[in-house]
C-alpha cells in the first residue's frame, strides 16, 4: 500500500502544481533547500552505468565503504523503471567548510582489503567503462573536461571549452592494468542568498563537480583521527587492482567550496547546455522549410486536380470521356468497403490515439518546464499515469470507428483495445525483465512494482478503455458521403511503384528527414545516460511530423485511389506509418557506429526496447496518417455529384 501510494504522489503533486498560483511557483519536490554555515549536506549515490553494457547497478554492488546505516529513498515509479536506487553514502560535507583530506571506512587507519572476488568485479566493472552516479542536495555531480577550441602553435591563443561529464569514471586502465579512483575532490559551488542586516547569511547549493584520482597506498599518509595526507605533485602512482589477488587501498576523499554567481533558479543551465545548440536550431528551420515547401507544393497539386476532376465530373455531358480521365471515382462505390479485420485495426488505431494524446501532453507539459530533470523519475511516471487515463479517449475513436466498419462485437473489440498493444509492450518488457534479473542489475524492474504496472493496467486503463468504447460504440458512426455496393468491384493491376513496400519507403522518407536530427540527442539520452531537455524543440519537431506524416498519407491514398484501388484502409495505416522502418534502420547504424556494444544481454536490451520504440512510432505515425487520410477521403467524395 505504501509502495502504491508513493507511486500516486507525484502525479498528485503535477496536478496540484497546475492549479496553484503561478506567481510563487517551484517545481514539487524541488524548492531550494537554504544552508547555514557549517550544516550537513548530505551526498547519496544513485546508481552505476555503463553505455558499453546498459545496465545500470547499486552503488553498493561495488565494495564501497559504507555508513553505519544503509537508507534507500522511496522512489517514484520513474525512478524505479529507470534503475535509480538512492542510498545514503558515508561521506561527511558541511556546508562552506573545507576538507583537505579524510579516510573513509578507516578502522585505526588500516587500509580496506578487496577481496579476490570483489577485486575481479571491480576490475570488471572498470573494463566495462561504468561510472558512478552521487548527488548533493539533489544536484548529479559532474566532471569537468577542459578542451581547446583551437589549435595553433601558441599557448596563449588557445581558449579553453569547458564541457561536463555526468558523473565520474570508476577507474582506466593503461597498458592492461586496471586502476581505481580511490580519491575524490568534491568542489561544490554555492550561492549567498541576500538577506537583511543583522540576519544570518544562508547559502545554497548550484553546482556538483568532482576530481577523480587513483592514488597508491604507499602515497597516502593516514592517521587514526581518519585525516590523510596526499602526496603533492605528480609524483605519486595510480592504485592498481589485480583482479588476481587480494588489493588493499584507501577511500579518501576531499571537500572544496567556492563561491558563484549563479542562482539556485539556473543552477541546472550547467547540465542541460549544450554545445550544439545551433544544430538544433539548423535542423528545425530546415525542415520547416523542406516540409511547408513541399507540403505547399502537393496541396497545391492536388487541390488544382481535384478541383478540374470535381468540375469535370459535375457535368452532366461528356461522362464517359470523364470516367475516362481519371479513376478516383469510379471507385466510390467500393471506397468505404469495410476492410479485413475491422476489430483490430480499430484496436491499433485505438492505442494510436492514446499515444498521440499521451505524448503530446507530456511534450507540452516538459516544455513549459514541470517535468524538469531535478524532479527525478517525473517525466517516465507521468507517461505512464498519462497513457492510462488517455485510455477513454483511445476506446472512444476505436468503438466509433468499429461501429463505422460495421463491427458489432463491441465488448470483444473493447478488451482488443485495451490488452493488444499494452500486451505486446509488457510482454517483451517481462522478456528483457527477465535477462536483467539474471544479472542482477538495478535496472531490474522488482516484482512488487511489476504486480503494481498489472494492477493499473488492469484497475485503470482497461476500464477506462471500456467507458470510451461504450459510448464509442453507441454515438452516430461517421458519415460517409457515398453508399457502399453489394458486389465489390474487380482491381485492375497495379503498377510496381504502387507495391505496398516501395510505398512505406517511398511515404517514409519525409518525416524521417524531419526529425532526424532531433532522433539523434534522444538516442543519446537514452544509450549514453545524458540529460534530454530541450522540449521547446521536441515539440515543434513534433508539429512538423503531424503535418508531414498528414500530407505524405493524403498523396498516397490520392494516387492509390486514382489506380483504382479501393482497399486503402489497412495500407494506408501501414504506409503512414513508413518513417518507423527508417528509425529502425537508424537504430541498427547507432548500435553499429556510435555504441560499443559486444556482449549478448545488452545487445538483446538495446534491440528489444528499439523494437518497442519502433512499434510505438508505427502507431503513432500511423494513426496521425490514417485519420488524415479519412478526412480527406470523406471530403473529395462528399464535393462530387453520384448518380
Amino acid at each position: 500500500m505504501a509502495a502504491a501510494m508513493q507511486d500516486w504522489l507525484p502525479w498528485s503533486l503535477l496536478l496540484l502544481s497546475l492549479t496553484r498560483d503561478t506567481r510563487a511557483f517551484y517545481v514539487p519536490g524541488v524548492a531550494p533547500i537554504n544552508f547555514h554555515q557549517n550544516d550537513p549536506v548530505e551526498i547519496k549515490a544513485v546508481k552505476l552505468t555503463s553505455s558499453r553494457t546498459q545496465l545500470p547497478y547499486e552503488y553498493y554492488s561495488l565494495p564501497f565503504c559504507q555508513p553505519s546505516k544503509i537508507t534507500y529513498k522511496a522512489e517514484n515509479l520513474g525512478e524505479v523503471l529507470r534503475g535509480d536506487r538512492i542510498v545514503n553514502t558515508p561521506f561527511q560535507v558541511l556546508m562552506n567548510s573545507e576538507k583537505k583530506c579524510e579516510v573513509l571506512c578507516s578502522q585505526s587507519n588500516k587500509p580496506v582489503t578487496l577481496t579476490v572476488e570483489q577485486s575481479r568485479l571491480v576490475a570488471e566493472r572498470i573494463t566495462e567503462d561504468y561510472y558512478v552516479h552521487l548527488i548533493a542536495d539533489n544536484l548529479p555531480v559532474a566532471t569537468r573536461l577542459e578542451l581547446y577550441s583551437n589549435r595553433d602553435g601558441d599557448d596563449k591563443k588557445k581558449e579553453k571549452d569547458v564541457q561536463f561529464e555526468h558523473g565520474y569514471r570508476l577507474g582506466f586502465t593503461d597498458v592492461n592494468k586496471i586502476y581505481l579512483h580511490n580519491h575524490l575532490s568534491f568542489i561544490l559551488y554555492y550561492h549567498r542568498e541576500d538577506l537583511e542586516e543583522e540576519q544570518e547569511h544562508t547559502y545554497r547549493v548550484v553546482r556538483f563537480e568532482v576530481i577523480p584520482q587513483s592514488i597508491r597506498l604507499e602515497d597516502i599518509k593516514a592517521d587514526e583521527k581518519s585525516s590523510c595526507t596526499l602526496p603533492e605533485g605528480t609524483n605519486s602512482s595510480p592504485q592498481e587492482i589485480d583482479p588476481s589477488k587480494e588489493n588493499e587501498l584507501y577511500f579518501t576523499y576531499s571537500v572544496h567550496w567556492e563561491e558563484s554567481d549563479i542562482k539556485w533558479a539556473s543552477r541546472w543551465d550547467t547540465y542541460l547546455t549544450m554545445s550544439d545548440v545551433q544544430i538544433h536550431w539548423f535542423s528545425i528551420i530546415n525542415s520547416v522549410v523542406v516540409v511547408f515547401f513541399l507540403s505547399g507544393i502537393l496541396s497545391m497539386i492536388i487541390i488544382r486536380t481535384l478541383r478540374k476532376d470535381i468540375a469535370n465530373y459535375n457535368k452532366e455531358d461528356d461522362i464517359e470521356d470523364t470516367m475516362e480521365e481519371s479513376g478516383w471515382k469510379l471507385v466510390h462505390g467500393d471506397v468505404f468497403r469495410p476492410p479485413q479485420y475491422p476489430m483490430i485495426l480499430s484496436s491499433l488505431l485505438g492505442s494510436g490515439i492514446q499515444l498521440f494524446c499521451m505524448i503530446l501532453i507530456v511534450i507540452f507539459v516538459a516544455m513549459l518546464g514541470m517535468l524538469s530533470p531535478s524532479s527525478r523519475g517525473a517525466l517516465m511516471t507521468t507517461a505512464c499515469f498519462l497513457f492510462m487515463f488517455m485510455g477513454v479517449f483511445g476506446g472512444f475513436s476505436a468503438g466509433r470507428l468499429y461501429r463505422t466498419l460495421k463491427g458489432h462485437r463491441w465488448k470483444k473489440g473493447a478488451f482488443c483495445t485495451a490488452t493488444l498493444y499494452p500486451g505486446v509492450v509488457f510482454g517483451i518488457c517481462f522478456v528483457l525483465n527477465c535477462f536483467i534479473w539474471g544479472k542482477h542489475s538495478s535496472g531490474a524492474v522488482p516484482f512488487p512494482t511489476m504486480v503494481a504496472l498489472l494492477c493499473m493496467w488492469f484497475g485503470i486503463s482497461l476500464p477506462l478503455v471500456y467507458l470510451g468504447y461504450y459510448f464509442g460504440f453507441r454515438k452516430q458512426p461517421y458519415d460517409n458521403p457515398v453508399r457502399t455496393n453489394q458486389i465489390p468491384r474487380q482491381i485492375p493491376e497495379q503498377r510496381w511503384y504502387m507495391n505496398r513496400f516501395v510505398g512505406i519507403l517511398m511515404a517514409g522518407i519525409l518525416p524521417f528527414g524531419a526529425m532526424f536530427i532531433e532522433l539523434f540527442f534522444i538516442f543519446s539520452a537514452i544509450w549514453e545516460n545524458q540529460f534530454y531537455y530541450l522540449f521547446g524543440f521536441l515539440f515543434l519537431v513534433f508539429i512538423i511530423l503531424v503535418v508531414s506524416c498528414s500530407q505524405i498519407s493524403i498523396v498516397m491514398v490520392y494516387f492509390q485511389l486514382c489506380a483504382e484501388d479501393y482497399r486503402w484502409w489497412w495500407r494506408n495505416f501501414l504506409v503512414s506509418g513508413g518513417s518507423a522502418f527508417y528509425v529502425l534502420v537508424y537504430a541498427i547504424f547507432y548500435f553499429v557506429n556510435k555504441l560499443d556494444i559486444v556482449e549478448f544481454i545488452p545487445s538483446l536490451l538495446y534491440f528489444g526496447y528499439t523494437a518497442l520504440m519502433v512499434l510505438s512510432f508505427w502507431l503513432l505515425t500511423g494513426t496521425i496518417g490514417f485519420y488524415a487520410a479519412y478526412m480527406f477521403v470523406r471530403k473529395i467524395y462528399a464535393a462530387v455529384k453520384i448518380d
